[in-house]
């Protein structure tokens, strides 16, 4: 993938429209591939990278109850479109998840942590 870093990421993740919520967590990216996860949820997944710019799609999955907290999509297994940018150390993306009937928006922010 030209330009965008295999290995170790961290991730913030926020719903800017259609729903409240915030998560962290890490997410590996290894030649097209997407595996990572968080105290809850974990992520499979898919991109494309070229010039600075890279797209994909993500499905996240619940592997653990939450208790008090109140889970990014709902608890449910959500497939999101994304696209963004990316440079040496972090990269940026926007998507839209459709959680039950609701289109939601959300940007997360990746940064480099460690090479694989």
């Amino acid at each position: 993938m030209a330009g965008l870093r295999n290995g170790l990421y961290t991730v913030e993740t926020e719903m800017t429209e259609g729903g409240r919520g915030r998560a962290t967590g890490v997410i590996v990216l290894v030649d097209g591939k997407i595996a990572g996860g968080d105290a809850h949820f974990y992520y499979t997944g898919s991109y494309t990278a070229d010039n600075r710019k890279w797209r994909g799609e993500l499905t996240t999955f619940q592997h653990a109850k939450s208790s008090g907290v109140l889970p990014l999509f709902g608890g449910r297994e959500v497939t999101c479109g994304f696209s963004g940018t990316y440079s040496d150390g972090d990269a940026v993306v926007s998507g839209t998840a459709l959680v039950g009937k609701t289109s939601v928006l959300f940007e997360t922010r990746l940064k480099f942590r460690a090479a694989l």
